[in-house]
């Protein structure tokens, strides 16, 4: 969400960050509707500072004797003038709003532009993809070989893009969880929440999940909605408020089930894990002061990089372009873990700077140490990572000639000191 102040003070700039988003220039026509509202509000304002004036002259011509007809008559008149236009300040700032609201956020100066993910940029890797002595499978082949995942089951239960794992895959997914939440609390100096999964609507407009992207969503019949990720309820415990200063930055993680129509994807990986309506993931989100937050974006990727590393996952990081970039972000980093069943690097997590686009939509400040006044705080969220892509990775990168699955030395005090997982007999 943007301040109208700040783009009536640079229109150029704005529209120069929109074109970067293949938007047509909107800086006129904002500036225009908002001038439309002010002076609505400007009148409204005048008719009551007028009608105040009036009342003292009534009181003191009927304290005096003389006839204050007039002045009552344009009393009556300026009451009917004022609502309508109070009534024409709401309409206008309603439209301003609404506009304002399905505007994207401004790419940083340091995104490289491009139209799609084509145009990504590699930053870095880490670890070399392992060679096979024989052609290594996908993760639902191995998984349903070892008798531990089972889509057909979930098919019958819920529908498709649900899955069952049982046995020790389902331990690992457990594991999993334990141990990036254990990372991120015990040495990155993340909280731990366990926050709800069921949020109302100024919550995802908060962080710009809604109104663009309801399709993408579950909704229940109480207008209640699932989240899609725990980055909604996370960040959102600081809207509406106003942090002190001394007490940033907030860096907030949990795991939650998250919950996706997938609108859009249809024939895009109908079959494993991989794109899932409902998924485990472990999420961290960082409330900033403005000038910390590039800092905290290169923390929290490392955070999330750290998490490959020990699991002993080949990746690599790549920034992304303004085409692909999501619509808070200002700018994001992708981390994709390598997938020898595809033979190619997938998507494990998202690290995004929001600056202060989310915070301007749910009224998040903090109260700086000295000078007066608020400042709105800058949030940060990335994957820590998704649980379900990375118990893939491990399938894939870690699988055996005879379909069994070697257990990452880092989860193995997890799951009972097991090493091996073999298939179910």
């Amino acid at each position: 969400m943007f301040d109208i102040k700040a783009i009536r003070e640079n229109p150029d700039e704005f529209d120069a960050g929109m074109a970067r988003r293949k938007q047509e220039p909107l800086a006129a026509e904002l500036i225009e509707k908002d001038k439309v509202r002010r002076e609505a509000q400007t009148k409204a304002q005048e008719l009551q500072t007028r009608r105040n004036e009036l009342s003292k002259i009534i009181g003191k011509k009927k304290a005096s004797g003389e006839d204050a007809d007039a002045e009552i008559k344009e009393v009556s008149r300026s009451k009917a003038e004022q609502a309508d236009a109070e009534e024409a300040t709401r309409t206008a700032t309603q439209t301003l709003e609404a506009q304002l609201a399905a505007i994207p956020n401004i790419p940083a100066d340091d995104v490289p532009d491009g139209d799609d993910e084509n145009a990504n940029l590699e930053i870095r890797k880490w670890g070399e993809p392992k060679s096979f002595l024989f052609d290594p499978k996908e993760h639902f082949d191995i998984g349903e070989t070892l008798g531990q995942m089972d889509f057909e089951t979930a098919a019958k239960i819920s529908g498709a893009r649900f899955v069952i794992l049982s046995g020790a895959l389902a331990r690992m997914e457990r594991a999993l969880t334990s141990f990036m939440l254990d990372l991120h609390t015990t040495e990155n100096g993340f909280t731990e929440v366990n926050p709800p999964a069921l949020v109302r609507d100024n919550a995802l407009f908060g962080t710009g999940q809604l109104p663009k992207f309801s399709e993408d969503l579950f909704q229940t019949e109480d207008d209640l909605w699932l989240i899609p990720t725990a980055e909604v309820p996370l960040t959102n415990i600081v809207a509406d408020t106003i942090v002190e200063e001394k007490n940033l930055p907030h860096r907030y993680t949990a795991m939650t089930w998250c919950f996706r129509s997938e609108a859009g994807s249809a024939g895009k990986d109908t079959r494993g894990m991989i794109r899932q309506h409902q998924f485990a993931k472990v999420e961290m989100v960082s409330i900033t002061k403005p000038e910390n937050s590039q800092a905290e974006h290169e923390r929290m990727t490392a955070c999330a990089e750290e998490v490959l590393t020990r699991l002993e996952l080949p990746y690599r990081v790549v920034a992304l372009c303004t085409g692909d970039l999501g619509f808070s972000a200002r700018k994001t980093y992708d981390i994709e873990v390598w997938l020898p069943g595809q033979g190619r690097y997938r998507e494990i997590s998202s690290v995004s700077n929001c600056g202060d686009f989310q915070a301007r939509r749910m009224k998040a400040r903090y109260k700086p140490a000295e000078g007066k006044g608020n400042r709105m705080v800058h949030t940060l969220n990335g994957s820590g990572l998704a649980v379900g892509r990375t118990l893939i990775a491990i399938i894939e990168n870690f699988q055996q000639v005879d379909g069994s699955v070697v257990v990452p030395e880092v989860l193995r005090p997890y799951m009972g000191g097991l090493e091996v997982i073999t298939a179910n007999v």
